[in-house]
């Protein structure tokens, strides 16, 4: 059982921190005729609140997350990425449907950008919601060591709330120094669950608690940038509602139990009344892995007087993103069967044109494959070519013992079943989530042309080989 005390006592077992106010992200428009600057360098940051030495991160400018850059649906997105780092990289814009040039892989849509080099991102982001950046080099390294932020693309007519809040959600591996573990591309990890962390941080620090009045009424903006740890929000005395699901709108809805799960880059848009009573304090626990729940932190009531006596009366619905028709009769089937890892039952795969056996594989570095087929970064031969404009579905098999959130890049997708069991509701997204031994059928129009990467967002996973390249031409 982990500590409830606070999140830095079960994660480094050491005595409990104070309370400690989650810190605000900055926030900057990136809709201006000058290009936002987004510099990549290492740089030194407090994860640890104050209790420990500062860490040696990697950052988009000198914050964790990097800061939140901001645009109205539709409008001119113009970033220039300055690669201050000792490695090459890019970035990627997780979740947009944008030009295949601008979408950040590294020899599949453009040159990987080389230290000291920068490339200028510039597109219009159709669809409103909420979204994060983060490399395509050496994911697994470069998140793992601080390098995401936020994207927020604003809806014209947003609901009416007292207060919008970005939470980004993160787990860090480090040493009893405060020092980020050298363990990267650990073969356990790449085998297992992903890199899993030892300190969970909020906005990218060790936070206990978030400051609340009675009455209000919160938009919350939750990004899961961890590596591979998945996070499972319980908001006790509080009932969220779902507006948003990976950017895109759903029918609003209250999650089972009041339950708010998020695999590895996935987000959700969550509309909260603050129902308590002036001095309360409520927990918000993480469960997602069953036998370690946690206190994530505390909702702590300011001794003001409530801001208003009954939940604010407004409606919390947001317009459908332009989001193109599936034609469900017309839609062409593509298998995508996930199968390897640890206790799995793949004992051969295809990397590099040549069959190899489970022990050469880990000796390249591989435990992964989709359909049989091992993820060769160095080549941009698509596993599928789809005709421009057809429906398609993709049919996910998790044949492994592991969950993985499967990310398809470029476009958004609808979830239509899980095991054979008609979806609950409309949900439309960019990441979805496959328990072990699970089916899952999407539909998705494959309407924007390119090469466009389809892989799992444990980042270790994706690097030992669980990817494919999809060809819309």
């Amino acid at each position: 059982m982990i500590d409830n005390r606070s999140r830095r006592a079960f994660l480094l077992g050491v005595g409990a921190s104070g309370l400690i106010s989650v810190l605000p992200i900055h926030s900057v428009t990136a809709g201006k005729r000058s290009p936002l600057i987004l510099s990549a360098n290492p740089t030194k940051f407090d994860i640890l609140n104050g209790e420990g030495p500062k860490t040696d991160v990697w950052a988009y400018g000198s914050t964790i997350p990097g800061p939140e850059i901001r645009v109205r649906q539709g409008d001119f997105l113009r970033v220039n990425f300055e690669n201050g780092l000792p490695q090459e990289s890019t970035v990627h814009w997780h979740g947009m449907r944008l030009p295949n040039a601008m979408d950040g892989v590294p020899n599949l849509t453009q040159k990987p950008v080389k230290p000291g080099e920068s490339f200028l991102y510039e597109f219009r982001p159709p669809d409103a919601g909420t979204y994060w950046y983060h490399p395509h080099v050496k994911s697994s390294e470069q998140v793992g060591r601080g390098l995401y932020g936020p994207l927020i693309i604003e809806e014209p007519a947003p609901p009416l709330v007292d207060r919008e809040v970005t939470w980004v959600l993160d787990d860090w591996r480090l040493d009893e120094l405060g020092a980020i573990h050298d363990s990267f591309s650990s073969m356990h990890d790449m085998s297992h669950a992903g890199r899993l962390g030892n300190v969970a941080t909020l906005n990218g620090v060790n936070s206990d608690k978030f400051s609340v009045r009675a009455g209000e009424r919160i938009r919350l903006r939750l990004i899961n940038s961890a590596n591979a740890r998945g996070f499972a929000l319980n908001f006790a005395g509080h009932e969220p509602t779902v507006i948003a699901l990976d950017g895109h709108p759903v029918s609003p809805f209250s999650p089972a139990n009041g339950r708010v799960v998020l695999g590895a880059g996935q987000r959700a848009d969550l509309i909260v009344d603050m129902s308590g009573k002036p001095g309360e304090t409520f927990a918000v626990d993480d469960d997602y892995f069953s036998r370690q729940p946690y206190r994530f932190l505390d909702l702590v009531y300011d001794s003001a007087a409530p801001l208003r006596d009954s939940p604010l009366n407004a409606p919390v619905n947001l317009p459908a993103n332009p989001l193109p028709k599936v034609m469900t009769d017309q839609a062409e089937t593509l298998d995508i069967r996930i199968s390897g890892g640890a206790m799995g039952q793949m004992r051969s795969a295809r990397f590099k044109g040549e069959e190899m056996d489970i022990r050469e594989l880990v000796g390249q570095g591989k435990v992964w494959a989709i359909n049989g087929e091992v993820f060769d970064p160095s080549s941009t031969e698509p596993m599928f070519t789809l005709r421009k404009g057809t429906t398609q579905r993709l049919r996910f098999s998790n044949d492994t013992a592991w969950p993985h959130p499967m990310h398809l890049h470029g476009h958004a997708f609808k979830i239509v079943t899980r095991n054979g069991v008609k979806a609950e509701r409309e949900i439309w997204t960019d990441t979805v989530l496959l328990a072990p031994d699970e089916q899952v059928d999407t539909l998705f129009v494959a309407d924007n042309p390119g090469d466009w990467l389809l892989h799992c967002h444990i980042l270790e996973h994706h690097e030992a080989g669980m990817a494919s390249v999809v060809r819309v031409a």
